[in-house]
């Protein structure tokens, strides 16, 4: 039993898993070329890993386990990192009837599209979709009872 070869699969699997996932978003997010730079390194850790896990597998049953848990972790830690970086924009829609909202929104330097009903106003605006917490959390100070949802925008200009 080689515990430092199961500690090298297991955080090798880390850091591919959660480069992949981040090139994912990288690439959905229009970075094409971080994507592939990022996917030439997932490459090399993979071949690595993979080559070191299939040698004398009947022998040493344990790597594959070491492997598989090393995917879950790294996989996790990537949609964390994702999370934390929080690329592109997002399109927030409000439904209220308190233009303090719209106040808000104005003051904080976005546009707003205002769509009027009877009784509400539908707010539309794009934020980067890092700042999308702090500036709901605002929002819902101002008006309880707004109703908000949101959605990725692909291409803003």
């Amino acid at each position: 039993m080689n515990i430092g070869l199961y500690f090298l699969i297991f955080i090798s699997k880390v850091i591919e898993n959660g480069l992949s996932t981040l090139r994912l978003i990288v690439v959905a997010n229009g970075k094409k070329i971080l994507g592939a730079f990022l996917q030439f390194v997932i490459s090399l850790v993979w071949v690595l890993v993979t080559g070191i896990v299939v040698n004398d597998l009947i022998e040493d049953p344990l790597k594959v386990i070491f492997f598989a848990l090393g995917s879950l972790v790294g996989s996790y830690a990537g949609s964390i990192i994702e999370e934390k970086i929080a690329l592109g924009d997002i399109l927030i829609n409000c439904i209220t009837n308190n233009i303090e909202v719209n106040n808000y929104i104005k003051s904080i330097g976005y546009n707003t599209s205002i769509l009027k009903t009877d009784n509400k106003d539908i707010l539309l605006f794009v934020i980067p979709r890092r700042k999308k917490i702090d500036i709901i959390n605002n929002i819902k100070l101002i008006d309880k009872d707004v109703l908000i949802f949101s959605e990725k925008v692909k291409n803003f200009s």
